[in-house]
């Protein structure tokens, strides 16, 4: 396959870096060991009683359910790779829907059809069988940020916005509000709260944690639990508006080496313990029932196998009593498992193996396993009891369908105006001002106001990852008929007070504006998408927000940046170019939110969850850490009122990391990569145009883009060219290499991406004529070359071709991609 370098020509071997192996010193310490001590982790009682009659109708259910229908309980199949049928032949005990899946396999797909499906599902588990007793299925989802996968659901800001609050009677709210929302769609059980403690944001989930410091998480994971759950004791908990909640991911995933999603873990158990135990505590303390294993390791120990942390602390040091559920394939990461087969994690303390579209094998193998006494008997009876005990205390086998139960089928709760009220307070409060010079804001509503940027008008934009698709892509503005864009609730607030405002989203006016808004920064991203190589804003936008920014300002029109992003990022040339400056992360549905602080109706309140990097290759960055030096401290954050000049800020960029998922952007490759063109043997940096030529072309910017021209004189490639490295994660879902292009002269043969064959999309392209995208999907290579990938871009023909590509990256595609044959 072309992926690998074979043969060649000498000119490509010297383009190659050769990278230095770390030697280690004979008398370096041991590496710190990946077993815990439970006896060294502060004891914890449950705070929930066992019921004795809820234990003994265990018990008898125990003595009744067949073999098959034990290990049912423990397996867990994802919406898009499983039936209602199956759920009743396999005895299933829950099902989930990932980012991506999603009723009819639509992404969009209206709230009563998650509602019917849910009594699909739940009438499959209950079928009469006069052999067996009756135990009803439940369905997970990943409700992170409001009820975010269905169409007119509230969307709050993501928990990194959460964190700036400070305000954990807000996330109570928070919990209640998204609980409501989920019993509309009929669903019982949300994968969340996520209360993870970010060490390094490089971490493509960052959002999805309060801050680096493990007082927010601590101090909200209770409130939350209590807001989803409700309170212990109560007649509603668990039941009524409440949902089953997750504590995720256990333990330590904000902490993984360089910031890699499921990375490993490196510290002392001690540090562990310090820096992520807390938030965890704290939600068992609250009565959580489920916690979910992390993917990551600790000090090379996978989480999902590691007994020593879930069973010996989890369990037993800490006395919880709800169950385990592993995330998404995890278990198959453990030495000597794979996706079907993995006795190893469930005798290490897991409960539920989340196996998407691995459910039926490793359905099977436990079955097998049990019988051989791989899997000891007493071990699947734990596990089934604490299925069955969470199942019991939510009342589920007294509940009816999922569409008779209070509050299903009340889709005018889904987005109601008092959710939407809640979500607008916490963007109030999560708005962290940086910069403010001579004052400029709040700016006066009955000005005129010219409103710039790609985020302005963007709601995908602004709500971030895990909006109706996994990675928050590929969705439209009438995806989200309950919500306000930043520029709409901008335009609300000025007309109001009786003065303009204007969208240009490059900026360009035909008359002065009193100041400009200019809103922009990262696209949607989830988990490992969103890794990075280092802490720089990499702007995607196809027009240019920072010459946008300059231009404005040279034109003498005050400037006000609102950056949108998941995390803190180096900005330099962002925050010198504008006047003020405004974080305002990842605000959901209410943009309407931003504009009541900008106008002055609310005063800014949020402080730094994070702190704020002062070059970009400032990474790890956390307060309290030797020579703890930020652009920004840990709980800055200005009011209107405070002096908020800032001094001219350094430009250069430290180094040229950028992004892990983007190989080709601004008119170069990045992380060392080359581009290469020529025959397929004997690929050059500049070889001559007989076969194919490649020259500096301009889309949104001068020369940020490349134009090939294959001549027809015979097979030719251009090919991104670097260190090997490892796609095995990349290539575990729906993730595609993505080339941003334009046809100008279209193919007059076979064309292939990777071996691909593309030729009817490339012609396609070329008759729509613009850009476009084509991608092909990371699986289409075998697992041996995606361990050792050279060359992750090789685009070839034999015949004539002209075009020219702005951006080559790994990402979920807006549309299909081709197919890998």
């Amino acid at each position: 396959m072309s992926f690998m370098i074979r043969a060649l020509g000498s000119a490509a071997l010297l383009a190659l870096a050769a990278g230095t192996a770390a030697q280690t010193s004979p008398s370096a310490p041991a590496e710190p060991s990946g077993t815990a001590h439970p006896d060294a982790w502060p004891p914890q009682k449950s705070p929930v009683r066992l019921n004795k009659q809820i234990e003994a109708r265990i018990t008898d259910l125990l003595a009744r359910m067949s073999l098959e229908q034990k290990v049912g309980q423990v397996v867990q199949g994802d919406i898009a790779s499983i039936t209602p049928e199956d759920v009743r032949r396999y005895h299933l005990g829950s099902v989930f829907n990932g980012g991506n899946s999603d009723p009819g396999g639509r992404y969009n797909a209206p709230a009563a059809d998650w509602l019917a499906l849910a009594d699909a599902f739940w009438t499959a588990s209950t079928n009469d069988d006069p052999a067996l007793p009756r135990i009803p299925a439940i369905w997970g989802i990943d409700a992170v940020h409001g009820h975010s996968n269905v169409v007119g659901a509230t969307l709050f800001p993501h928990n990194i916005a959460l964190g700036a609050t400070r305000d954990p009677a807000l996330m109570r709210r928070i919990g209640e509000i998204t609980a409501l929302e989920m019993r509309v769609t009929g669903i019982d059980w949300t994968f969340a709260p996520t209360i993870a403690v970010v060490r390094d944001d490089r971490w493509g989930r960052s959002y999805e944690g309060f801050g680096e410091d493990p007082a927010i998480a601590t101090s909200y994971a209770g409130p939350l639990v209590e807001g989803l759950q409700g309170r212990i004791g109560a007649r509603d908990w668990l039941q009524g508006g409440h949902v089953i909640a997750t504590a995720k991911h256990f333990l330590g995933d904000g902490g993984t080496d360089h910031g890699k999603d499921q990375g490993d873990t490196r510290m002392g158990e001690a540090q562990l313990r310090t820096l992520f135990a807390g938030p965890y505590q704290a939600a068992l303390k609250a009565g959580v029932q489920s916690v979910m294993a992390s993917f990551s390791s600790w000090n090379g120990s996978k989480i999902t196998g590691n007994s020593s942390l879930l069973t010996g602390v989890l369990k037993k040091r800490w006395s919880f009593d709800g169950f385990v559920v592993g995330d998404w394939n995890a278990h198959g990461q453990i030495p000597g498992c794979t996706t079907t087969n993995c006795p190893q994690a469930i005798n290490a303390g897991l409960d539920i193996y989340m196996a998407p579209d691995s459910w039926k094998g490793i359905w099977q193998s436990t079955l097998a396993g049990v019988k051989s006494g791989a899997i000891p008997m007493a071990r699947l009876d734990e596990a089934v009891r604490r299925v069955l005990r969470v199942k019991f205390r939510a009342g589920v086998f007294e509940a009816p369908r999922p569409s008779a139960r209070p509050f299903a089928g009340r889709y005018d709760l889904l987005g109601a105006a008092d959710h939407r009220a809640v979500a607008r307070r916490a963007v109030q409060e999560s708005l962290v001002l940086l910069k403010n010079s001579g004052s400029l804001l709040p700016l006066k509503p009955g000005a005129r106001i010219l409103v710039a940027g790609d985020g302005a008008d963007n709601i995908a934009k602004q709500a971030g990852g895990w909006t109706l698709s996994w990675q928050g892509t590929g969705t439209t503005p009438a995806d989200f008929p309950n919500a306000t864009s930043i520029w709409r609730g901008i335009d609300a607030a000025v007309r109001a007070a009786g003065g303009t405002a204007t969208l240009s989203v490059d900026g360009r006016m035909t008359a002065r504006p009193d100041a400009a808004i200019v809103v922009f920064g990262e696209d949607p991203y989830a988990e490992f998408q969103g890794d990075k190589a280092d802490v720089a804003f990499d702007d995607p936008a196809t027009v240019d927000n920072l010459a946008t920014m300059k231009r404005l300002k040279a034109a003498g029109v005050p400037v006000v940046a609102v950056f949108l992003s998941g995390r803190p990022l180096w900005v330099n040339p962002y925050l010198n170019a504008a006047d003020a400056f405004v974080a305002a992360w990842l605000p959901g549905s209410e943009g309407a939110g931003v504009a009541d602080v900008l106008f002055g109706k609310q005063e800014f309140r949020g402080t730094l969850p994070f702190s704020w990097p002062k070059r970009s290759d400032q990474t790890p960055l956390n307060v309290g850490d030797p020579g703890y030096d930020p652009l920004f401290a840990y709980g800055y954050g200005l009011k209107a009122k405070d002096k908020g000049e800032l001094a001219p800020l350094p430009e250069v960029r430290a180094n040229a990391g950028g992004d892990r998922n983007t190989l080709f952007a601004r008119g170069k490759p990045t992380a060392g990569r080359r581009l290469l063109i020529g025959a397929p043997d004997d690929l050059r940096a500049n070889p001559g145009p007989d076969l194919i030529s490649a020259r500096a072309a301009d889309r949104a910017g001068q020369e940020d883009s490349v134009r090939l021209t294959w001549t027809g004189r015979g097979q030719a490639s251009a090919a991104l060219v670097g260190e090997p490295v490892d796609l095995t994660r990349e290539a575990n879902g729906e993730v595609a290499l993505i080339v941003s292009l334009r046809v100008d002269g279209a193919p007059t043969a076979l064309v292939t991406l990777n071996d691909v064959p593309v030729t009817d999309r490339v012609r396609h392209q070329a008759a729509v004529g613009g850009w476009g995208e084509i991608a092909v999907p990371l699986r289409c290579l075998s697992p041996a070359e995606l361990s050792r990938v050279t060359r992750p871009f090789v685009l070839s023909t034999a015949g004539a071709l002209d075009l020219t590509i702005s951006a080559v990256r790994f990402g979920s595609p807006a549309t299909g991609a081709a197919s890998c044959s």
